[in-house]
């Protein structure tokens, strides 16, 4: 749920919201519809409550040609995500994980065989530590390239349970959240990046809204820039940009190709309201990027 605010609410007050929206979202369900949408085939291992929300959920997925052979029906709530939006666009948001939880460590093995396929794993902090640790693992065993997406921050994730990974693509509060190290300016950034790189992490990836994303490695570092667009709602444009990432990267184009289009992809997201339903098609962004110069 979205609630559309001109301000937060000081402690103790009630203040009166002058619109709100439903949709559908959840981290990786985002990423892995952005990923669809532009053309992916996408196999989406998660968990919904067997509920109203959960059966919602499913048809969403189908609607967007997401197999839902591997979602598991919990026994707890779905989870929910509310979401308050201000009027320059920028979001604060509250989850509840719910059934999330039952995506235990001891149920990926299941998995393996579609985590072996695969040309590439995407992981947020949405589910268990563990389950993350164990679908790294595996990943790691048959060589395929794990992206784990620190969201939401956790204080129990630390540098030595991400060095198995080959991209990790935090936001800044997120980076200063694992490194303890300030993140105010590029240099400090750079700084706190170089040090998930020398934790054994081949690419970090920092989203900076506005200002683009920033890719470290142990050789180089590079300020992908960002589009430029008019902001009614940033919700969901870092799970866009992560998804369309792993769209383009395992269609074959190389890092920096894949982060400046990705890039491209969440800006355009922000130009309305919503999460997956600002996410577009791949003939949705050529016709926006043939309409941009025309």
């Amino acid at each position: 749920m979205q609630v559309f605010v001109k301000r937060m609410p000081l402690a103790g007050e009630t203040i009166e919201a002058p619109d709100f929206s439903l949709g559908y979202g959840g981290k990786g369900s985002n990423q892995a519809i952005a990923a669809s949408r532009l053309g992916s085939t996408v196999n989406l291992i998660t968990a919904v409550g067997n509920d109203d929300f959960g059966k919602q959920q499913l048809e969403n997925y189908k609607r967007n040609n997401i197999d839902t052979h591997n979602v598991i029906i919990g026994n707890e709530i779905s989870g929910i995500a509310p979401i308050f939006v201000k009027e320059n666009g920028e979001n604060s948001i509250i989850i509840v994980k719910g059934a999330n939880n039952e995506l235990t460590s001891q149920k990926v093995d299941q998995y393996e065989k579609i985590i072996a396929g695969s040309k590439l794993i995407v992981l947020q902090q949405e589910i268990p530590l563990e389950t993350n640790n164990e679908v790294i693992k595996i990943a790691n065993k048959y060589n395929v390239p794990v992206l784990l997406n620190p969201a939401p921050a956790s204080d129990e994730v630390s540098l030595d349970n991400i060095s198995k990974v080959q991209f990790y693509a935090p936001n800044e509060t997120e980076l200063a959240r694992i490194t303890n190290l300030p993140v105010n300016t590029i240099d400090e950034i750079k700084s706190a990046a170089q040090q998930i790189v020398k934790a054994g992490v081949d690419n970090v990836i920092v989203t900076l809204g506005e200002k683009g994303a920033l890719w470290v490695t142990q050789e180089n570092h590079k300020l992908i820039p960002s589009k430029k667009v008019d902001v009614v709602d940033t919700t969901g444009a870092g799970d866009a940009f992560i998804g369309s990432f792993a769209h383009y990267y395992t269609s074959g184009q190389d890092i920096e190709t894949s982060l400046s289009a990705a890039n491209i992809y969440a800006a355009l997201t922000i130009k309305k309201r919503g999460t997956q339903k600002s996410y577009l098609s791949y003939n949705e962004v050529e016709e926006e990027l043939k309409n941009d110069v025309g």
